[in-house]
């Protein structure tokens, strides 16, 4: 039993790509040795690898590590016309280079385009043809309020959509960034069924605040933390407890968007990121976690 519930608590944390600079392999390479199970994946680094798509598939897929889940379809909801058909075309491909790679979830972040309606009817409409499109292929949708998204940009204000759309493998993705970014407190969450989240993102900032949108947008792409490095540290505990506390037993990914870390050595970054998974899990939720190539259980049974 008790070597069941580690195997579970380690695989809670994971890297996401975008932390870290260098070709698709070596990024996999780095976050193996560091002893992370899991990886999110985003397109880019599928689409980008230089001997093609089907090179990057197969180097995720021999890495031995388990794929989160796949990022990022932006600024689907709400259009009509022609560009709601020109977002349906770019969805079917995400869903495909998704299913390819084993992802089990495609995230969706809310839309900041000017042309998106405000209509929730629309909004849940397009969320839901969004989800049965994934649907054929065993992939669950999580929908993400961007903390500067044009109508969704709180995470009750994305819960209250997914709902509405009703669909079996639509859910919800939940950001401590955007949280915090908007200051939106933690009852948002009260009404939130913890089995429609279906991915956490959990990253931290240097700074209190963001004042203006544009900040808000400058600081998710360019100066997020890994959690316990920024000022916000004591909340980002207490949304982790809290959805643990709700009975959330998904993936935790670390989705941490650096300037810096994209100069400095893959090994370097993903022992920060590993420092980051020990402290969540032995400081925060007081889980047993193996270190790299160890196993503390083994160790106490030697």
């Amino acid at each position: 039993m008790r070597t069941s519930t580690m195997q579970r608590n380690v695989a809670d944390f994971g890297m996401d790509t975008i932390s870290l600079a260098g070709p698709l392999e070596a990024k996999l390479a780095a976050v193996k040795a560091t002893g992370f199970g899991q990886i999110m994946l985003a397109a880019r680094d599928i689409v980008g690898h230089p001997e093609g798509i089907a090179a990057a598939v197969h180097a995720v897929r021999s890495s031995g590590l388990r794929v989160t889940g796949f990022q990022v379809l932006r600024d689907f909801e709400g259009l009509s016309g022609h560009l709601h058909s020109y977002k349906v075309d770019i969805a079917k491909q995400m869903i495909l280079m998704a299913r390819d790679l084993g992802a089990p979830v495609l995230l969706a972040c809310s839309s900041t385009s000017s042309h998106a309606t405000a209509d929730a009817d629309a909004i849940a409409r397009d969320l839901r043809k969004l989800a049965l499109l994934a649907l054929p292929h065993g992939i669950r949708v999580a929908f993400e309020g961007l903390s500067w998204g044009r109508h969704i940009n709180e995470v009750h204000q994305a819960w209250a959509a997914v709902q509405q759309a009703d669909c079996p493998n639509l859910g919800l993705a939940v950001d401590s960034y955007h949280q915090f970014a908007t200051s939106t407190p933690l009852s948002a969450l009260e009404d939130v069924d913890p089995d429609k989240i279906y991915l956490v993102q959990l990253s931290d900032f240097m700074w209190q605040e963001t004042r203006t949108v544009q900040e808000r947008i400058d600081t998710a792409r360019h100066f997020r933390v890994f959690p316990g490095e920024g000022v916000h540290s004591q909340a980002l505990a207490e949304l982790v407890r809290t959805l643990d506390g709700m009975g959330y037993q998904g993936d935790y990914s670390f989705e941490v968007f650096n300037d810096d870390y994209q100069q400095l050595p893959l090994p370097y970054v993903a022992q920060r990121a590993w420092n980051s998974a020990l402290w969540l899990a032995e400081g925060v939720l007081q889980r047993a976690v193996p270190l790299p190539g160890h196993s503390r259980l083994q160790q106490a049974l030697v």
